[in-house]
C-alpha cells in the first residue's frame, strides 16, 4: 500500500496538492473522483465530501488531511528530508504568506470571480479588505524576492505559487511583472512539471 491515498479531480485544487506530493518526494495512490459518483470512502473521510483529500496511512494509524494549506504545510512537516520546511528565520514569511493566500487571496479572486462586490464602507468586515487591497500586497512581496521566504524556495511557495499560475492561466489576477515573472521560476519545478503532466494527462483523457 502506498503511503498516501489521494482523492483529486484534475481540473481542481487538487492539482495544489497532487504538486505538494511531488514536491514533498511522498508516495502516493490517486482516487479520481467523479462527482456524479462519488467513492463513499471520500464522504467518509472528509464529511464535506470534496477534493483534495489526503489519507496518510501512518504506521499508528490513518491520518486525514483536507484543505491544500493544510496539506502543503503537513506535507512539509511529515517530509522535513525534501527540505520544504521554513528555517526558524524564515517562519514568518512562511506561515504569513501562506495564510494569506489561503484566506484574503483566495477569498478576494473567487469573490470577484463571481462578481461578489464588497459594500462601500464594509471593506473592515471583509476579511481580503478589496481585491486591489490584495494585489496590490502579494504584488510588493514578489517584486522583492525570487520566492516567499527569499531566496529559497518552500512549500508556501507551492501554495502561493498554485494561486498565481492559476490566476494568470485564467485572468483572474492581473499579469504584473512580478507575478510573470514568479511564474515562470515555479513552472521550471521538477516537482511542478511532474505533477502538472499528470493532471493534463487526465484532462486529456476525460475530454477524450
Amino acid at each position: 500500500m502506498a503511503d498516501y491515498t489521494f482523492f483529486t479531480v484534475p481540473m481542481s485544487r487538487g492539482q495544489i496538492a497532487r504538486w505538494a506530493l511531488h514536491e514533498a518526494g511522498a508516495d502516493y495512490a490517486q482516487v479520481v473522483v467523479e462527482w456524479a459518483n462519488r467513492p463513499l470512502e471520500l464522504a467518509a473521510a472528509n464529511p464535506m465530501n470534496k477534493v483534495p483529500t489526503l489519507i496518510h496511512h501512518a504506521p499508528e494509524g490513518d491520518r486525514i488531511i483536507t484543505e491544500c494549506a493544510a496539506i502543503c504545510a503537513y506535507l512539509a512537516d511529515v517530509h522535513p528530508e525534501a527540505g520544504l520546511l521554513p528555517q526558524p528565520h524564515e517562519k514568518a514569511d512562511y506561515f504569513r504568506w501562506l495564510f494569506f493566500a489561503a484566506g484574503p487571496m483566495e477569498q478576494a479572486v473567487i469573490g470577484r470571480t463571481l462578481g461578489w462586490n464588497v459594500p462601500e464602507g464594509k471593506e473592515g468586515t471583509a476579511g481580503f479588505g478589496s481585491y486591489e487591497r490584495v494585489i496590490v500586497a502579494i504584488d510588493g512581496l514578489l517584486s522583492t524576492r525570487d520566492w516567499v521566504c527569499g531566496a529559497r524556495f518552500t512549500m508556501a511557495d507551492v501554495y502561493v505559487g498554485s494561486q498565481i499560475d492559476w490566476g494568470l492561466n485564467f485572468g483572474s489576477i492581473p499579469p504584473l511583472p512580478s507575478f510573470a515573472a514568479y511564474a515562470e521560476r515555479i513552472r521550471t519545478r521538477a516537482g511542478y512539471q511532474a505533477a502538472k503532466a499528470i493532471d493534463r494527462a487526465l484532462i486529456k483523457a476525460a475530454k477524450g
